[in-house]
């Protein structure tokens, strides 16, 4: 295998990533391309992750026929089943050398660990969290803001609105945090009704930093709320060891801010990543090199 190159692809709803080595691990490029999620078209996906590896290859002094001896490492939002794997694997518009598709949170933790054991949390706009214990990957979470997502920005950013209005109408504290939130949201309820008309998950995360704030500063309401989504982050991370993995790696914009808040058994689980999910892609077309008549983990 000393002629294959391997890419790692990391594709998600806001832009995509790739990464480009030799059989030794020499890292030859980088690229960058527009959304790969597989909800948005398997053209769209693959037109985002092309962009991006003609960049990375474009970094190394090549050119598309490249792909021909490099094995690829896709992971993608929107991959919740093996058949949207195989519809993204079969349908690549070029020929490669091979190319394995698998969910972005499957790399990520691949990355984390460097293909050991492990579990990731990821804590962001959204949350989820994912063990891979022998191989075997197992989502936690993560099923959309509407219905799941529990110690994301967006859920924290939802309570919060929700506690502006529970104050102004007296069925619980008005403090200083949630009179700030609602003169953020126009003032009044109907002026935060009109604004969660339209708001996504993205807007209510922005409300997050802000409660975490109120709540460094010690106001009642935005304690309770920070420590409820610490606490469904913890839970998380209960299940996770439950499923089998030794350590978490908590990941994303809130990790670093609502970590503190966690039960200390809980941080002492957690570890830094050893790699990204560009390194997990590229463990995962290494491994579908090594096994190209099974479906490798």
């Amino acid at each position: 295998m000393g002629d294959f190159l391997y890419m790692g692809v990391d594709g998600g709803g806001t832009g995509c990533r790739a990464r480009l080595t030799n059989a030794a691990g020499d890292r030859l490029g980088e690229g960058r391309g527009g959304p790969a999620n597989i909800r948005l078209g398997l053209d769209v996906s693959w037109a985002a992750i092309l962009a991006a590896c003609d960049q990375a290859l474009a970094q190394a002094g090549l050119d598309r026929d490249a792909l021909s001896r490099t094995h690829v490492g896709l992971g993608l939002a929107g991959i919740c089943r093996a058949e949207d794997e195989r519809a993204v694997e079969a349908g690549a518009p070029v020929r490669c050398a091979g190319v394995a598709a698998r969910n972005d949170a499957h790399t990520a933790c691949l990355g984390a660990f460097d293909g050991a054991d492990g579990a990731i949390l990821i804590a962001g706009t959204g949350s989820i969290g994912y063990a891979l214990v022998g191989g075997i990957g197992r989502p936690v979470g993560g099923w959309g803001f509407e219905v799941s997502d529990e110690g994301s920005g967006a859920h924290l950013g939802r309570e919060a609105a929700r506690a502006a209005l529970r104050g102004h109408d007296g069925l619980a504290p008005h403090t200083p945090f949630t009179l700030h939130v609602l003169t953020r949201l126009g003032g009044d309820p109907a002026a935060v009704v009109a604004w969660a008309g339209t708001a996504k998950p993205a807007d209510y995360g922005t409300l997050a930093p802000l409660t975490l704030d109120f709540a460094a500063a010690s106001d009642p309401v935005a304690t309770q709320l920070v420590e409820v989504a610490a606490g469904q982050l913890t839970a998380h991370v209960r299940r996770l060891v439950d499923l089998g993995a030794p350590k978490v790696c908590l990941m994303g914009g809130l990790a670093p801010v609502i970590e503190p808040w966690m039960a200390p058994w809980a941080r002492r689980l957690l570890v830094p990543a050893r790699g990204d999910a560009l390194d997990g892609g590229l463990h995962l077309a290494r491994a579908a090199a090594r096994h190209p008549a099974e479906r490798a983990a």
